[in-house]
This record gives structure tokens, sequence and C-alpha cells, in this order.
């Protein structure tokens, strides 16, 4: 009987054995899918993600913004009033018949943008703006906006004399 009781418990353990295995297996084989599941649901795609690891706006950030605040011939007056810092609004009130915004004085033909440049340091990126006017004239002013993407994105700043 002893033998007996060795082959079956030999059979017991090993079948106890293979079905622990089983679910083990199968439970570990879950947790990747499950992980995986979750993963691609919490990490954001690269098309959502909005600002660099650091909390600042990209190169990529400010063109699009700089782009759209600009258009074709210069800012609306919803977009002078939200998107533009309040020291620039002082400056700019200061000069009523020249358009700081545009370095100019009159509504130029079209702009565009050129590269834009970050310095994380200073907390600034900045672009040269190129407004086109009659007679194949161009003129060209830099415009700057702060990188902190802890508020919304605003131009900072405008030189006009590059």
């Amino acid at each position: 009987m002893l033998r007996h009781t060795s082959r079956t418990t030999a059979t017991v353990v090993a079948t106890a054995t293979a079905v622990a295995l089983g679910l083990t297996l199968t439970a570990a084989s879950a947790v990747p899918a499950a992980a995986a599941t979750q993963s691609t649901s919490i990490q954001p795609s690269r098309a959502d993600l909005r600002t660099d690891p650091n909390g600042r706006y990209t190169a990529e950030e400010i063109r699009r913004f700089l782009v759209s605040f600009y258009g074709k011939h210069g800012p609306s007056a919803w977009q002078r009033e939200h998107q533009v810092s309040a020291e620039l609004k002082k400056k700019a009130a200061e000069t009523p018949d020249y358009d700081l915004l545009l370095c100019a004085q009159n509504t130029p033909r079209n702009i565009t943008v050129g590269k834009v440049t970050t310095a994380q340091s200073a907390r600034v990126g900045w672009a040269t703006i190129t407004t086109y006017w009659s007679g194949n004239r161009k003129q060209n002013f830099t415009a700057y906006v702060d990188l902190d993407a802890t508020r919304p994105i605003e131009l900072l700043d405008v030189s006009c004399s590059v």
C-alpha cells in the first residue's frame, strides 16, 4: 500500500504542479496583455504631447502659435487682447500711430514665420517674422514667446530692429 500511496501522491503532486504551472503560465501571459493594454491607454500618443518633458513649449509649438497669430495680414483684435503679454500691450499702447506687433504703420500683403529658436535657460523662444509689402519690399523683425507651458502661450515681445 505504501507503493500505491506513493504513486497516488506522486500523481496528485504532478497533476497539482501541472495545473499550478498552467495557471501560472495563463496568468503570466495575461499580465503582459493587460499591462500592454493599460500602458497604451495611459501613455499619450506623440500627437497628444503638448510640451517638452520640462514643461516648456517646444519650437514646433511656438512656430504653430506664431503662424496662427500673425496669419497672412497680422493678428486679430482678439489675438491682440488675449495672446499678448501685459508688458507688450503697454508698449504697443504708447505707439498709437505705429503697429508695434507688426513693426509697421500699415497692413502687410503677406507674412511668413522663419525658423524658431529656443533658449531654455532664458525661458524664451523667438523667430524672424517677415512682412511683405507692395513693390516687392519686405521687412524683418523678431517675435519672442515665453516658453513657460504652465501658462497659455502668448507673444512676449517684438524687436523691430533686425
